[in-house]
């Protein structure tokens, strides 16, 4: 068999993986131990996100025509993957967070729904928070502002509705010409 043939399934895995994905982020991971890279491996498997390590040649052939095509000036020396269909900042959240325990593991850069960055752009984006963070966040600065009306108006009920009574407005003059 040709060594063209025994290459194109590894090039067809790697283009069924990132044909829907939101995010690939490159990274290398020379000089992690065992235990680095299985806790790394654990942690984005279970965030829903594939790692893998890949010769850069065959990234190369299956980047070619996507939208990671951007990624093929950076691959060189060992590399490996990190790809997410759901949540297109995962990759760059769970990888700079691990590369502060592990400091072997270096982000080269990645492709976020569509757009390249590179390394300082990927620190970047790894502080932007969670959908479900910001969700939260979001859903609470809504719910702030009603919860202080129910509290007065409960506030209002419990006196028995006495308050001061409104001053009454002046009726306003009407001009006329």
């Amino acid at each position: 068999m040709a060594k063209v043939e025994l290459k194109q399934p590894i090039v067809q895995e790697i283009s069924e993986s990132i044909k829907d994905a939101q995010s690939v982020v490159v990274v290398d991971y020379r000089g992690l131990t065992v235990a680095e890279d299985t806790q790394l491996r654990k942690e984005l498997r279970e965030a829903g996100i594939s790692y893998k390590v890949y010769k850069n040649t065959m990234m190369n052939f299956a980047f070619k025509g996507t939208d990671f095509e951007s990624l093929t000036d950076i691959l060189a020396g060992p590399s490996a993957i990190a790809i997410s269909k759901e949540d297109a900042t995962a990759p760059a959240r769970i990888l700079a967070k691990f590369a502060k325990t592990a400091p072997a593991l270096e982000i080269k850069a990645g492709v976020i729904e569509g757009t390249f960055y590179d390394a300082d752009g990927m620190k970047e984006i790894a502080a932007v928070p969670s959908r479900e963070e910001l969700l939260s966040k979001f859903l609470g600065s809504i719910q702030s502002p009603i919860t202080n009306l129910a509290r007065v108006l409960n506030q209002i009920a419990e006196k028995g509705g006495e308050g001061e009574p409104a001053a009454e407005a002046a009726p306003a003059e009407a001009e006329s010409n």
